[in-house]
Formats: C-alpha cells, sequence, structure tokens
C-alpha cells in the first residue's frame, strides 16, 4: 500500500526531528570527543528525540482535541532542556555538572509528564496510543523477554568457557539490590526510553510495515533504528572512532533482532507501554549484571569483528524466530490484531487521515 500525502508529511517531519537533530549534534560530538570530553549526555538526550518528532507531527496533523497536548508540550520542553545539556557539555569539562544536571532534568521531566499524562482525557490517550490495555498478554511479553534475555547471557558465558560466571552473578547479593533499584528507577527515567518506542514501535513501525508489509517493515525499522545511533557508535559508544563501523554493524544485528521481538510484542498487545518496559528493561539488566550502575558499562568499549557473528547467531534464534509469530502472519501489511478483535486500532491511529 502507498503512502499517503499525509504520511509523507508526517515522515518528513519524524525524520527531520529523530534524525536531523541527532546527526547535527554529531558533529558537537565529534568536537567534544576531540577535547577528550565526557559524551554520556549525548545518548540520553538522543533517546528523546524519535517521539518529540511523532508528537510535533500529531500537534500539526491532528485535531487539537484528540491530542494531550499539555504531556506533549511538556515533554517538548523536557526535550529542549536535554539538548542544551548535551551542547553545554561539548564545550566544558565539567562532566559531573552536566551529568548532574542531565538527572534532575530527566528525574523531572518523567514525572512531571508522567502526571500530566495520567490526567489527560482517555480519550486523547487511546486517540494518540498512549492508553495501557491487555495486561494480561502484555505482562507475558515483559516475561518472556527477561527469560530470553538471561538465557542469551548463559550462552555468552557458556562461549566465553565461563559457564560459573551467571551462577556466580546470581548468587551475589549485590545483583539484587541492583535490581530493585534499577526497577524503581523506571518511574524516574520512563520517558527516555518511552522517547524512542514512541518513536520507533507507534509511528515508524506501522507506517513501514504499511508500505512494505509486516515482515519486511520491521525489519526495515530495525535498520533505520539502528542507522540512528550513529553518532553514539564513533563518539561514545566505543573507545576509538575506528571501532565506529564495528558498532554500527553491531547495532544493526542487535536493533534488527531486538526490534523484532518488540514488534511482536506491540502488535500482540498494542500496549506502548510494553516496548517501553522492554527497552528499559534490555538497557539496564546489563548494568546489574555487571554490578556496576555507571556508564562505564557500555561507554568506551573495545569492539571486533569477531565478537558480530555470535552476537549474530545468539540474538537471531532468540528473538529473531519471532518473525516467525502468527502476529507477523494475519491480517494485511500494516494491520494490527485490534481491528481484527473489533478493537480501536492504536497502533495505525498516526496513519489515520479521515478526519485531517
Amino acid at each position: 500500500m502507498k503512502w499517503t500525502e499525509i504520511d509523507k508529511k508526517q515522515l518528513k517531519i519524524y525524520a527531520t526531528i529523530a534524525f536531523g537533530i541527532p546527526f547535527l549534534l554529531g558533529l558537537l560530538m565529534w568536537y567534544g570527543s576531540s577535547q577528550g570530553r565526557n559524551m554520556s549526555v549525548f545518548p540520553n538526550a538522543q533517546m528523546l528525540y524519535p517521539a518529540a518528532g511523532v508528537m510535533v507531527l500529531l500537534l500539526v496533523t491532528k485535531k487539537k482535541e484528540e491530542v494531550p497536548r499539555r504531556f506533549f508540550i511538556s515533554y517538548l520542553i523536557t526535550t529542549v532542556l536535554m539538548i542544551g545539556c548535551a551542547v553545554g557539555s561539548a564545550f566544558t569539562d565539567d562532566a559531573m555538572v552536566w551529568a548532574g544536571m542531565t538527572n534532575l532534568v530527566l528525574i523531572f521531566g518523567s514525572i512531571v509528564c508522567g502526571i500530566l499524562m495520567l490526567t489527560e482525557k482517555r480519550e486523547k490517550r487511546s486517540a494518540c496510543g498512549l492508553k495501557g490495555q491487555k495486561w494480561g498478554a502484555s505482562v507475558f511479553c515483559i516475561l518472556l523477554f527477561a527469560v530470553l534475555y538471561l538465557l542469551r547471557q548463559v550462552i555468552a558465558c557458556i562461549m566465553a568457557g565461563e559457564p560459573s560466571a551467571f551462577t556466580s552473578v546470581l548468587a551475589d547479593p549485590m545483583t539484587w539490590y541492583l535490581l530493585v533499584v534499577v526497577l524503581i528507577n523506571y518511574v524516574f527515567v520512563f520517558i527516555a526510553f518511552f522517547g524512542e518506542e514512541y518513536g520507533w514501535r507507534y509511528f515508524l513501525q506501522p507506517m513501514l510495515q504499511k508500505r512494505f508489509g509486516k515482515r519486511m517493515g520491521v525489519i526495515f525499522v530495525g535498520v533505520v533504528w539502528g542507522l540512528w545511533h550513529m553518532p553514539l557508535d564513533f563518539f561514545f559508544y566505543t573507545a576509538d572512532p575506528g571501532m565506529g563501523l564495528i558498532s554500527v554493524v553491531a547495532h544493526q544485528i542487535t536493533c534488527i533482532t531486538l526490534g523484532i521481538f518488540f514488534a511482536y510484542a506491540y502488535m500482540k498487545t498494542g500496549n506502548i507501554w510494553v516496548p517501553t518496559i522492554l527497552h528499559f528493561l534490555n538497557n539496564n539488566l546489563i548494568a546489574v549484571l555487571a554490578g556496576n550502575m555507571s556508564e562505564e558499562v557500555i561507554a568506551g568499549q573495545e569492539m571486533y569483528w569477531s565478537d558480530l557473528l555470535p552476537a549474530l547467531l545468539i540474538n537471531g534464534i532468540l528473538f529473531g524466530i519471532f518473525l516467525l509469530a502468527k502476529e507477523f502472519r494475519k491480517g494485511e501489511p500494516g494491520n494490527e490484531s485490534g481491528k481484527e478483535s473489533g478493537k480501536d486500532d492504536e497502533n495505525s491511529c498516526i496513519c489515520d487521515t479521515s478526519d485531517l
């Protein structure tokens, strides 16, 4: 199915914000990195851009009474403040100051945005894909992901010749303490993970599925999601920009395979908060298992081409296999399970332009 003129307009707005901002700020990352400065504020800010793009296009293309304006505006203000922190960190050596300011903005923004979203009218939240639903299936998807995530760690330990490493981590009381801290922390940082998933799953997934079909649409979302990380691949995740290309390919593997499972969970539930929680768990459980909550767990990594094949095999088997799930087979391209059950299809409402 071809995109309508409104679809194309929405995609242009989305791409300008979700991709234009991080790649423009990538120049500042290059500058700050060349000066030996801490770039940890940039990935935190970048997570907010996809949802910011969706919110702007909804404010522009949907009727005023259908949009939760208070929530959207508070989120966009938070995004601007995060951009300010990122820009400031590129020009000064006070990494702790900017990190502290970023945390305050993120925490305060999450609290304010959460309150404003919950106090918006249910009709507005539903019209813009913010309503939680199908919580039985949602809990199933979250628990399934946790099991698969832990299984991936077990397989990685076995392949590394350290089969007892995982059990040692589980036996450490600090692991369980950090797990509790992380789970509580979700409330105070949720907008960052919502920021990505509202863009990738709520907007881009049904848009690309509409054009390319359910399976290829999701694969293309993974490709786009992976490329979106490029400024971070060269100037944050890797110990040396020379390893940036390896990180780019690694993100293709991760984003395509994880994106398949996230898409499966979203199509099964129609609940945007499920992939948001999954994204949060994926990014934070590694810190729990490593026993280190600092950015050092993911920043400045040494990457090698030889690491990619095992990652492809493990992620492809555990997560990529869900491309065969029935959610990817039933209905027309881009048509989610909500319509088949006679309920409102929140996944595709963003492409519904009949009232514009």
